[in-house]
């Protein structure tokens, strides 16, 4: 009893707490006793605490291992806050020179010193190692344990190497703390940092003030989320995306429209991080664009909302970037942007990676893709996939919940994917069950002769979205389960089983439907803001149907649909307002704006609309810059490898800006790359198929040219129609 007395006391006289949070005591006392400790706790759980706190009341220095040198600075200066002496915390990092590494050091042997912060590539140093083996070490804390996983979402090879030098340092306890971690992730950790014995403490993954969105993400992307952050003026917020470059232009981009924001990656100089870091803490900057980099350990309770303009790579990375909202329990806005798109992008770069890599990469994204598709509610899947069960049918949080979707009943369904996977031994992923069910002949399929199945087939009336439904749904539910082990193979649970001999309802929700290519006939919502007029949006088909029979060109020529939807949306009456819409320059306004801009005018006055006063998103000169410094090269014949390759483009970047230019109704002429990289029969039947056909789709070009024609190819001479016949 004296010792839990002990333990409040200490916690009231360093840190001001009555009580602890959690598992925090039972934590502390395990760690106290000489136990190996397994932390995983949410953001916003109190996690440092749990190695501050002992390391103030044991003998010797507390060794703390973290990745990010940003959050060692910020937790040093919070620990000084809580004693009076300076050298109470240090840490040992690159960026400290050698005066200040003696300082360091001198602290440490004095006794001074309780807690020190060391970068893992710090901690490998030999004249590290060999200072630390003089120093009594009260116990070793690994913060953001999941790097050491290759399942985690944030691995880092020289994780690995923590548990040789620990060994060769000197033996002492060990706590390892992450904020996400699936029970894969948590056995890797537990036998790489050999401490298969820890105890392990496990909170909630809940955070019920948190609110979960993903949207599709359109065209106008950057316009929905300026819209999202002036309707929350003033509040903190984050926003993710994957690259640098698109953080940058981002950030440029919000600030040329009023908005106070900064951005933030790994190829900034560190001096500058800190200082963008410190003045979102301060508040002296209401958004910050960012890469991953940043937030690890952010002590900022107050951040409203988190965006992700990309959907990150893994569940875990998600879960973790949407825990920095919210943490004082107050409101917590994570919107997440999503679309096939950028799936397949991210699936391209993983193209040469070894295949394990690959596999588990893969796996991870399949994760990604079922969480943003699905139509259940977000909280279930979210702690579903790291183990814990969500019984609320409704969580009144996420906007599955607050706009659900119809059930319908999928009893049979179910009973097919149970079957299927017990026809193929247990030893196939979804993918392939689904494939089978939908008598779809694979390579995979017929080289285990799955064809002669009798299951093979007998899904055939439903669509491959339904059956990915069924699955996860499946899975959710505890009928199957995924071995996370073997990359997700299915198996069937006694549940499943049981569901077999004697079936129950299963009512699902279907999936969402992300795809861009959206029907020709049916106005959708624009980038998820606001609603296309149908009447309107029909009459400007008509209108475009009619000029491209008097030009002879095709329709998408004039405008695409895209453009016509912003069009019946955002109501321009004049050539500069449709200068706002994507994929309208100054040359397609001018050539065929006047009628269009008629039309919608007219149609306003007679129907007496009144035309939203629309947030007229202010582009950066540095946007068009690049796209004119592409123009001059182009005039200057230089070939479209080499451009891209200058502007540290991929060669399919540097398409989608070409596109863009031609598109908005630039002239230009690729004829000298084209005569250079293309035979001249394959170049006339690409361009014929152009003229003659109704859409510019690339798919659709693929499938009907066959498989002699690259993308690439296929893409160029598309510029090539557009700009001779457009422009």
């Amino acid at each position: 009893m004296a010792e839990k007395m002990n333990l409040t006391e200490t916690l009231k006289k360093y840190f001001g707490f009555d009580t602890f949070k959690g598992d925090q005591e039972a934590i502390i006392e395990n760690l106290l006793a000489g136990n190996d400790t397994f932390v995983l706790m949410p953001t916003g759980g109190g996690k440092s605490l749990c190695y501050q706190l002992p390391s103030l009341m044991m003998e010797g220095t507390a060794v703390v291992i973290s990745p990010l040198i940003a959050l060692m600075k910020n937790q040093v200066d919070a620990m000084r806050n809580y004693s009076e002496e300076d050298g109470v915390a240090h840490f040992l990092n690159s960026s400290l020179n050698k005066s200040a590494i003696e300082q360091v050091k001198s602290d440490i042997l004095s006794g001074k010193t309780k807690l020190l912060y060391v970068a893992p590539e710090s901690l490998t140093k030999d004249e590290n190692v060999e200072f630390l083996k003089n120093v009594k070490i009260s116990f070793y804390a690994i913060d953001e344990a999941h790097c050491i996983s290759e399942w985690g979402h944030d691995f880092r090879p020289e994780y690995r190497r923590i548990r040789p030098i620990v060994n060769m340092i000197g033996r002492a306890p060990i706590i390892a703390l992450t904020a996400t971690a699936t029970q894969k992730v948590r056995e890797d950790i537990k036998k790489i940092l050999g401490m298969p014995d820890a105890r392990e403490f496990k909170s909630s993954f809940n955070r019920p003030n948190l609110y979960y969105e993903v949207r599709r993400k359109g065209n106008d992307v950057d316009k929905d989320i300026i819209k999202f952050i002036k309707t929350h003026s003033g509040k903190s917020g984050i926003i993710y995306c994957l690259s640098r470059k698109k953080v940058e232009e981002l950030a440029e981009i919000l600030r040329a429209n009023g908005i106070n924001a900064s951005a933030y990656h790994a190829g900034m100089e560190s001096n500058v991080r800190s200082a963008v870091q410190d003045d979102f803490i301060k508040e002296n900057i209401d958004v910050i664009v960012a890469t991953i980099a940043f937030g690890m350990g952010i002590d900022k309770p107050d951040v409203r909302f988190v965006i992700h303009y990309d959907m990150p790579k893994s569940l875990e990375g998600y879960y973790q970037e949407t825990g920095r909202a919210g943490r004082d329990g107050g409101e917590g806005l994570c919107v997440a942007f999503y679309s096939n798109k950028d799936m397949q992008k991210l699936r391209k770069f993983m193209q040469g990676k070894p295949v394990s890599e690959k596999d588990v990469n893969d796996e991870l994204l399949r994760e990604t893709e079922a969480y943003a598709e699905s139509s259940v509610c977000r909280r279930k899947s979210l702690l579903h996939y790291f183990g814990e069960t969500y019984t609320e049918e409704n969580c009144g949080n996420c906007d599955n919940c607050l706009t659900p979707k119809k059930q319908v009943e999928a009893q049979e369904s179910l009973c097919a994917v149970i079957e299927a996977i017990i026809a193929v031994k247990e030893k196939f992923k979804s993918d392939h069950i689904i494939n089978l069910l939908m008598g779809k002949e694979t390579s995979e399929i017929l080289a285990h002769r799955h064809e002669d199945l009798e299951v093979f087939g007998t899904g055939e009336g439903e669509d491959e979205k339904m059956w990915n439904a069924v699955i996860r749904q499946a899975l959710i539910a505890g009928y199957i389960s995924k071995d996370v082990e073997n990359y997700g193979l299915l198996k069937v649970t006694p549940a499943g089983h049981k569901f077999l001999k004697k079936p129950v309802s299963f009512k699902i929700v279907e999936d969402t439907d992300f795809d861009e290519a959206e029907e020709d006939d049916a106005p959708v919502r624009s980038g998820g803001s606001c609603a296309v007029d149908p009447a309107l949006y029909s009459m400007l088909k008509d209108l475009r149907k009619k000029m491209s029979k008097k030009l002879d060109v095709p329709p998408y020529v004039i405008f695409q649909d895209p453009s016509l939807e912003a069009m019946a949306t955002t109501y321009p009456v004049t050539l500069e307002e449709l200068q706002n819409i994507p994929g309208v320059g100054a040359g397609k306004a001018k050539r065929y704006g006047k009628e269009f801009c008629e039309l919608i005018k007219r149609h306003c006055d007679e129907n007496e609309i009144e035309r939203p006063e629309d947030l007229r998103v202010r582009t950066v000169a540095n946007k068009s810059k690049i796209k004119v410094s592409i123009i001059q090269a182009i005039d200057r014949k230089v070939a479209l490898d080499d451009i891209a390759v200058s502007k540290g483009l991929e060669f399919g970047e540097l398409l989608d800006e070409v596109e863009a230019i031609v598109y908005s109704g630039t002239r230009l002429n690729i004829d000298y790359f084209l005569d250079e990289i293309m035979d001249e029969d394959h170049l006339l039947d690409i361009y014929e198929y152009f003229k003659e056909s109704e859409t510019d789709k690339i798919d659709d070009a693929m499938e009907e040219l066959g498989g002699d024609y690259t993308e690439d190819e296929i893409r160029l001479v598309r510029i090539k129609f557009i700009s001779e016949m457009a422009n």
